[in-house]
């Protein structure tokens, strides 16, 4: 039988003013943007804001969520924007 892992990692795409995406993982979505957008976190969001969360989901374990991060982030832009896409209009 399978447990419920304790912690929910979620997946999630920021655009930036200039329309490059970033990809990351975090157990908190909310708090992610929010620690990206005042500076904190990630260099290459820094300074590039206004920031635009674009999309999120749950995914499970951070095991799965490295995984899934790993597989997007190799993707090239216009493969992303096409995933975005799929996965749901490209919105939260």
């Amino acid at each position: 039988m399978s447990q419920q892992p304790d912690v929910i990692w979620h997946l999630y795409v920021i655009e930036m003013a200039s329309g490059a995406l970033y990809t990351g993982i975090t157990t908190d979505v909310q708090r992610r943007l929010a620690e990206h957008s005042a500076g904190r976190g990630a260099k290459a969001l820094r300074g590039k804001g206004p920031l635009a969360l674009v999309h999120h989901e749950k995914v499970g374990t951070r095991s799965e969520a490295l995984k899934l991060e790993a597989a997007v982030k190799a993707l090239t832009a216009a493969n992303k924007r096409s995933w975005l896409t799929r996965r749901g209009g490209g919105s939260v």
